[in-house]
């Protein structure tokens, strides 16, 4: 049996179930716990969810579409697991056949799963997603020693974003450092309202002139790390405006945010880009981070499947 999302202790229960299913090292992996959080604080997320239930068990799965057009579910192992997620990837389908009804272009039901997670890879090569090109990168940086002072050029600045009231300019920065980027304003915002986000650990890098021109967005979970017994931060979103790179302001927030968070007590810091983005690649390399892990990338086309 499925039903819609309902209230926020379906929330609740859905950050529960995530962290009964995974095991500990992986319980950060997109959706996190504060990646929940911040995707039901973005409208139209709640009308994306499903809970899927057993009399016997209460709830045995979730899913749900986030807003671009990615399948995020977990299922707990249970004898009817293949047949519940074959539920969650036909729903998923329909979601996305619904909102991309008006555009001319295929439209395909995205997924993403870590190379080494072999089990997740199969079921989600069963379903129909196929692969595509591109993969997220990984890396991690243990905390080890005094972290290095940030260097930036003469007349540039580290400060934290002045609030709300900056999230525009922040979003054009980051539409400028990325030219297929989609974030918006709202979901910048919902970033900023969960419960433990910390405002002096999001950190921009001003000209001379005033104008932002770099970003970290680094943080920390308390929530998580105590479920895994780890203490990990992150550094990312990451991001230099074309006009200034090269200047070290990359490498420069990473020191700075390695150091304040080193200050909460984290001993590893963790940041995801994409496998294309060399740049970062190399500036993280250059501030000690490595290669953890990869995500490999899947799609499935829906639009020449039946109508439901």
């Amino acid at each position: 049996m499925n039903r819609p999302y309902q209230s926020i202790r379906d929330l609740q229960a859905m950050s529960d179930l995530l962290a009964a299913v995974r095991p500990p090292a992986w319980l950060t992996e997109y959706p996190s716990l504060v990646d929940l959080q911040e995707l039901f604080g973005q409208e139209g997320t709640a009308s994306r969810t499903r809970l899927w239930e057993s009399p016997e068990q209460g709830l045995i799965g979730f899913a749900l579409v986030d807003a671009y057009n990615n399948l995020l579910f977990e299922v707990v192992d249970h004898p009817g697991r293949e047949a519940v997620v074959t539920e969650m990837a036909a729903w998923g389908c329909e979601v996305v056949r619904q909102a991309g009804a008006s555009q001319d272009e295929p439209v395909t039901l995205d997924a993403s799963c870590r190379e080494d997670d072999g089990e997740r890879l199969a079921l989600l090569k069963r379903q129909g997603f196929l692969p595509v090109e591109g993969k997220t990168v990984v890396m991690v940086r243990a905390l080890t020693g005094p972290a290095p002072a940030p260097r930036v050029p003469e007349g540039f600045a580290i400060r934290p974003l002045r609030g709300e009231a900056e999230v525009p300019a922040l979003v054009a920065l980051h539409h400028a450092a990325h030219s297929e980027a989609q974030l918006t304003v709202e979901e910048r915002l919902s970033w900023m309202r969960v419960s433990e986000y910390d405002p002096a650990l999001d950190l921009v890098v001003v000209s001379p002139d005033g104008e932002l021109v770099a970003y970290c967005m680094a943080s920390l979970s308390e929530e998580e790390n105590a479920r895994t017994g780890r203490a990990v931060g992150y550094t990312d979103p990451v991001a230099t405006h074309p006009d200034f790179r090269r200047l070290g302001l990359a490498r420069a927030l990473l020191d700075h945010s390695a150091r304040l968070l080193q200050a909460r007590g984290m001993d590893f810091v963790e940041l995801w880009t994409k496998d294309s983005n060399i740049s970062m690649q190399r500036a993280a390399a250059s501030a000690g981070y490595r290669i953890a892990h990869v995500k490999l990338w899947f799609a499935k086309p829906v639009s020449d499947l039946p109508e439901a």
